[in-house]
């Protein structure tokens, strides 16, 4: 059985491999196709595509947009979206100059709190990467003022905490029609995640529903078996397709391997083939 994962991070934003180190490792794990849902960026596509250029993998052009929902976070993947289409980019790009200005207020903040942070030097670290929390994280370790990347987000840049620094979000309706004006699908990302009762699950699909919501990542790592099944039955009460993903970051999620997931993680290529036949008959 052919094997795939729609969901996986680059240096781009906050995974510890290069776009073509994905490829390499995805041909190494045997799997058909990979989708590379950088966080609002599409900046490793190209790089992704020369490196699967005549190789067996397929690759899907990939977003994962953080958007806003009752004063929380969701998140949209966008998959098969045209990477080069202009509206996306340029919000991509406004939406990149109001991340530079909040990691410069949260440089300062960390400053204040004791931790010499330029965001000159971060920016010299992670060098045309998009930065975020987990980039700052890293510095953080690396000059020993704190002793794990989790350490850093309960102590000073998870929300609420003393460094966390707020963004600029979409709705879920601006992002899905973003998506489909750059041809993809949108896909609600990991919705278990959000940790929401039954109900008020629900009622997020039907309103993303109602915005033009394509499919559910039913297939996650971190679902037990039960939770896949959940998530496969709310898909087809809705009549949204199923898409699935390890959530691949490597060294910032150790426990999380491409195609796998914590181990039990199996995406079969069925579901790719669903969701092209979905794209091929228009959104």
């Amino acid at each position: 059985m052919n094997k795939i994962d729609l969901h996986v991070h680059s240096t781009e934003s906050d995974g510890t491999f290069t776009p073509s180190e994905l490829v390499s490792y995805a041909l190494e794990k045997g799997l058909s196709a990979i989708a590379l849902t950088d966080h609002d960026t599409v900046k490793g596509m190209e790089a992704a595509e020369k490196a699967a250029k005549g190789t067996s993998l397929f690759l899907v052009p990939g977003v994962e947009l953080s958007v806003e929902y009752q004063q929380g976070d969701i998140h949209i993947l966008g998959l098969f979206i045209d990477y080069k289409s202009k509206l996306l980019l340029e919000y991509l790009e406004r939406f990149k100059r109001t991340r530079d200005t909040r990691n410069k207020k949260m440089a300062a903040a960390l400053s204040n709190c004791g931790m010499e942070i330029s965001i000159e030097e971060m920016q010299a670290e992670y060098a045309d990467a998009v930065l975020t929390r987990a980039h700052f994280a890293r510095m953080l370790m690396k000059k020993g003022y704190v002793g794990s990347y989790r350490e850093a987000f309960d102590r000073f840049l998870g929300d609420g905490k003393p460094c966390y620094v707020e963004r600029e979000k979409i709705t879920p309706k601006e992002a899905i029609e973003l998506i489909h004006q750059a041809k993809g699908l949108a896909i609600l990302a990991h919705p278990l995640l959000y940790h929401m009762g039954e109900q008020e699950l629900k009622k997020l699909i039907v309103q993303c529903k109602s915005d033009g919501l394509d499919g559910l990542e039913a297939i996650y790592s971190m679902n037990n078996g039960a939770e896949e099944r959940q998530m496969k039955e709310l898909a087809a009460e809705f009549g949204l397709a199923i898409s699935g993903g390890s959530d691949f970051h490597g060294a910032t999620k150790p426990h999380i391997d491409l195609g796998v997931g914590r181990g039990n993680l199996l995406i079969p290529e069925e579901v790719l083939l669903n969701l092209k036949k979905l794209l091929y008959n228009g959104i």
